[in-house]
């Protein structure tokens, strides 16, 4: 079987929400020592977006949402171990993320947060629907390099805006690379909210924040 063909099986398990199918994937590609980045992205990666797809079409509701993820959160337990040990034992930095306030969906964030643990940084995931408040206390109090905020819905986004807005007030902007994440961020809210980038893709995410920290 080709790479994309496993990604592809693994991609389908997840939609069709077969937990027993996607956790047996999981390992074989364990055992057949497989890229996991490769894998958690465009094999786990792939499917989560389906299921991400398939709710904002109506197809899929909370309850199969929030299964999805937990397929998902179940499989990278098994997978993160394995790729830990390709990681540096030196923290490139830290990174806090988080889904803004009213906003539920984690999946996105949740495989970002996954691959730039795997890349050598020291990430804390505060989860979905985070107060901006809340992410910027933690950000000082863990001394954080950047700040990683997703929105899924239009009607949040606002919240990615008062992250850097609470940011300048306090006067501690320049302490931090403020990044955006989410289907409605473009580079033009980007631009308007004065943050340093967003990335369509956990793979991106990773480069994004090399880049911004020049490593």
């Amino acid at each position: 079987m080709s790479n994309d063909k496993f990604y592809e099986e693994i991609s389908e398990a997840i939609v069709s929400l077969d937990k027993e199918k996607t956790i047996e994937l999981a390992n074989k590609a364990i055992q057949e020592k497989m890229n996991l980045l490769e894998v958690i992205e465009k094999g786990f990666g792939a499917g989560i977006r389906k299921i991400g797809d398939l709710w904002d079409e109506g197809e899929f509701f909370l309850p199969e949402l929030m299964l999805g993820g937990t397929i998902m959160q179940e499989s990278m337990q098994l997978l993160f171990p394995h790729i830990g040990t390709e990681r540096d034992s030196i923290s490139n930095g830290k990174v806090v993320i988080a889904t803004i306030e009213g906003d539920i969906h984690s999946i996105g964030k949740t495989i970002v947060a996954t691959m730039l643990s795997a890349n050598g940084f020291e990430v804390f995931d505060l989860g979905a629907d985070i107060p901006a408040e809340k992410i910027i206390e933690v950000a000082v109090e863990k001394n954080a390099d950047v700040i990683g905020v997703s929105a899924l819905l239009t009607t949040t986004m606002i919240g990615q805006k008062k992250i850097i807005e609470i940011l300048e007030s306090k006067g501690i902007r320049d302490k931090f690379k403020v990044i955006f994440g989410g289907a409605p961020v473009s580079n033009a809210w980007v631009s308007e909210c004065k943050a340093d980038g967003f990335a369509g893709s956990a793979v991106e995410a990773v480069n994004l924040v090399k880049n911004l920290l020049k490593i």
